[in-house]
């Protein structure tokens, strides 16, 4: 267990501060981003550039998902096979690529304009499944700790200050 909690590599983020979950923030952040852009194009009369923002912001999405997915898989190597946790990772990243692939076929349908029927069911799903995959990368790591550091190291940050010089 105490192998998950360090990188393999320090290309994955030193002890304690894993660079996956803030990597993660920048796909999330532009794939829910276009969605409300793509809303706001069928709302809001003469918005074109919403409708290019979304499709920028899909790409963007797919680039830091991608870049995300290299240093999860890094994470991925200090997990034990056979175990729950690591089971687990396996359907956190495949759900996770599954829907990085299912933005990066959205990103080439999109034609200038408002998004038809289908490039937008196609950004519902995917946010759908970004929801299922964050849920699993929550269990792994509030539930089975990975990459995180060990309650000792935690419990310093919970001593007081005028102790700490003690």
């Amino acid at each position: 267990m105490d192998q998950a909690k360090h990188p393999v590599t320090t290309l994955a983020g030193r002890y304690g501060h894993p660079l996956h979950p803030a990597l993660v923030a920048v796909p999330i952040g532009a794939w829910v981003a276009s969605f409300a852009f793509d809303l706001a194009t069928r709302f809001v009369p003469g918005s074109p550039d919403l409708a290019d923002g979304a499709r920028w912001l899909i790409g963007l999405g797919v680039v830091g998902a991608l870049a995300a997915a290299l240093v999860g898989f890094l994470d991925l190597f200090a997990i034990p096979t056979g175990t729950r946790a690591f089971r687990t990772a396996l359907a956190h990243m495949a759900i996770n690529l599954a829907v990085t692939g299912g933005y990066a076929v959205n990103f080439a349908l999109r034609d200038a304009g408002p998004p038809g029927a289908g490039p937008l069911a196609l950004s519902a799903v995917g946010l759908a499944g970004l929801a299922v995959g964050g849920y699993l990368g929550g269990e792994l790591a509030y539930r089975y700790g990975v990459r995180v550091a060990d309650e000792r190291t935690q419990a310093h940050g919970y001593h007081h200050a005028d102790k700490e010089n003690d």
